[in-house]
């Protein structure tokens, strides 16, 4: 007999953040396992590797670090399954950006122990989530690997985010935005989410709350910054940025906008832009195939390169004469193991690639009318 489709919300175990917070990694660490294998690369590892130790000791656990290569690849992720074995480690815990906590997950679970995210910056919504993105060596999608559970802890020094370089926040908004967009895609077509079910109403309302936290602080919120401080409006802006956003895509369903994020790795002018750059052009390019009215599409057009993410194909490297990575880019996003198959109606290539040429000249007269900057063009490292 066919079962009927369930509906189903996956959330971490605990949600910690706050100025300060690095110093009680211990004490929330020591809930969740005793002899935890911490994974950074050496910048993170230089800027809160004292605190981590110190706060690890307080707690009187073991203080154990493996370095992070800087790609999360089926390699990277062996050996790192290999550490935690070698280590007798019963939680891994991720130091740094998406891609080390991404590792880590993959890692945890390949060895079957817990996992903990403490994420440095707030660029994606990597550290909630019960999956890992994978990517070849020289950085184009590989897949989707999906666990059976979310990490046991993902704790967030406030302090530290707003430390870091504000475009990294940008980024993370950039991510975070395009959560509403799929969520509503994803509920208009009654499509699986990451999850394994039906979206929840649970899961779409904090799609949505995460799109609303941003529209009204994320300016304020870089500003802030900027300036290295933490303001309420900031502290706003890492929590749309990583717990909305992550339960928001995870339970809320992702549509056309990472298809076309992870299309666009197929064109190695791209390599070398963060995450949540890809990802705004993937939003972007979604309204364009919604048909969404010209003043949303104007609206987020503005709004996004106010905050410093790009809108163009200058910007992120190509251009609407590169017929040749455009196809491999629309080919990459409509297979049919892409998430593209949540849309409420089919997109082929062809309506892929016609709606990512349409953004050049659109954005580009937008952005004139309102004053904002000519797109730089971006050159892969």
């Amino acid at each position: 007999m066919k079962q009927a489709p369930i509906r189903t919300v996956i959330s971490p175990g605990r949600y910690v953040q706050g100025a300060g917070a690095i110093h009680r990694l211990g004490e929330f660490l020591s809930q969740v396992g005793k002899t935890p294998l911490l994974v950074a690369d050496d910048v993170v590892w230089g800027f809160v590797g004292h605190d981590i130790g110190t706060s690890l000791q307080v707690a009187q656990l073991p203080l154990t670090r493996e370095v992070f290569n800087g790609t999360p690849t089926a390699v990277e992720i062996d050996r790192l399954t290999g550490a935690i074995r070698a280590a007798g480690a019963d939680v891994v815990v991720g130091v740094g950006g998406g891609s080390t906590i991404d590792a880590c997950k993959a890692a945890g679970d390949a060895a079957g122990i817990r996992w903990a995210s403490v994420p440095t910056v707030a660029s994606t919504d990597a550290p909630t989530s019960a999956l890992a993105v994978v990517y070849t060596a020289d950085g184009a999608f590989e897949e989707y690997r999906f666990f059976t559970r979310n990490p046991d802890l993902v704790l967030v020094d406030s302090q530290i985010v707003a430390n870091a370089p504000a475009s990294f926040l940008a980024y993370g908004v950039g991510d975070a935005l395009a959560t509403w967009l799929e969520a509503r895609a994803t509920a208009a077509s009654f499509s699986l989410t990451m999850a394994g079910g039906l979206p929840t109403e649970t899961g779409t309302a904090l799609a949505r709350l995460s799109w609303d936290v941003l529209w009204e602080f994320a300016l304020p919120a870089l500003d802030a910054a900027r300036d290295n401080l933490v303001t309420p409006a900031l502290e706003k802006v890492i929590e749309a940025n990583t717990l909305l956003s992550g339960l928001g895509f995870e339970s809320g369903g992702l549509a056309a906008a990472h298809a076309i994020h992870n299309g666009l790795t197929a064109a190695p002018q791209t390599h070398g832009l963060a995450h949540g750059q890809k990802v705004n052009i993937g939003s972007l390019t979604q309204l364009v195939l919604e048909g969404a009215p010209t003043a949303e599409i104007r609206d987020f057009v503005e709004f996004t390169t106010r905050v410093g993410l790009p809108s163009t194909l200058t910007e992120v490297g190509l251009s609407v004469d590169d017929a040749r990575e455009l196809d491999l880019v629309a080919e990459a996003a409509t297979v049919p193991a892409e998430t593209m198959k949540s849309m409420p109606f089919d997109v082929g290539p062809a309506d892929v690639k016609a709606a990512l040429k349409s953004i050049e000249r659109f954005s580009r007269r937008v952005r004139r009318e309102a004053g904002l900057p000519e797109p730089v063009p971006y050159k892969a490292h």
